[in-house]
Formats: C-alpha cells, sequence, structure tokens
C-alpha cells in the first residue's frame, strides 16, 4: 500500500548551487549528502515536513539523471511514494498494466529498496516506489 508521499527529485546540473538555493529557500541545511555509484549519481536530502526534497546530479555521461538534463532544464524528475511493502506493490501495479522499470527491488538513497513505474504507464510521471531497508542485525 502506498502511505504517503515520500519525496520529489529534483534534477540539477549544478549540486552545489541548488544546494545553496535550497538551503536558502527552505531556511535550513540537507539533513543527508550521498552518492549512489549503481546509478551514477550524487543526491542530497532536504526534510520537509513528513516529505522530502531529493536533489539529484549524474556523476558520469551516462548516468540517467545526466542524459535527462540534457534533454529537460533542471526540475522536477520523479514524485516517490512510501510503501509498505514493495514486493507486493510492484506485483499489484503489474497486475493493474503498469509497466515497471525494475524486475526487482534495487537499492536507492537514503536507505530504500526502489523501483520506478515508466512514465509511459503515468501519463508522463516518472514515480518511484520507496520502501525503508531493514536494518541487518
Amino acid at each position: 500500500m502506498l502511505t504517503n508521499l515520500e519525496h520529489l527529485g529534483l534534477a540539477v546540473n549544478d549540486l552545489e548551487a541548488a544546494t545553496i538555493l535550497y538551503t536558502t529557500l527552505l531556511g535550513q541545511e540537507p539533513y543527508k549528502r550521498e552518492h549512489v555509484e549503481s546509478e551514477a549519481v550524487d543526491t542530497v536530502f532536504f526534510q520537509v515536513g513528513g516529505s522530502k526534497i531529493e536533489l539529484l546530479a549524474g556523476t558520469s555521461p551516462n548516468s540517467a539523471i545526466t542524459k535527462y538534463l540534457e534533454k529537460k532544464p533542471d526540475g522536477i524528475h520523479h514524485v516517490a511514494f512510501a510503501v509498505t511493502d514493495i514486493r507486493a506493490e510492484m506485483a499489484r501495479l503489474r497486475a493493474a498494466g503498469f509497466t515497471l522499470l525494475n524486475e526487482e527491488p534495487k537499492r536507492g538513497a537514503d536507505n530504500k529498496l526502489v523501483c520506478f513505474i515508466h512514465p509511459k504507464s503515468a501519463n508522463g510521471v516518472l514515480v518511484e516506489l520507496c520502501q525503508d531497508m531493514v536494518p541487518l542485525t
């Protein structure tokens, strides 16, 4: 089940300039910076009430974010929803006719398992499903 808006992902060409802009706009420092090697992306997270803003900048020419920004200006890249059981949501959405970009959940930023829904299945919006990863004990 989708439980809430987890975050808005904003693609940016200049991560440091965008971080300064959002620090000023939101009146607070980011709570986390992270490099996600598997996606060739650097991220910066801001907490805004119960949701987050994620700034994303590609770190290689092959990054999905770099390719996205070659076609579009800085701005909203995706909307992410928290889910309680990502595999169950993936199965439910597949059965409902949505095209998923991932066969299995993968590790994303901010200690999440993630899966993306193809924009063609969601009126042109890239949708991300996010589930908190259970810490290993």
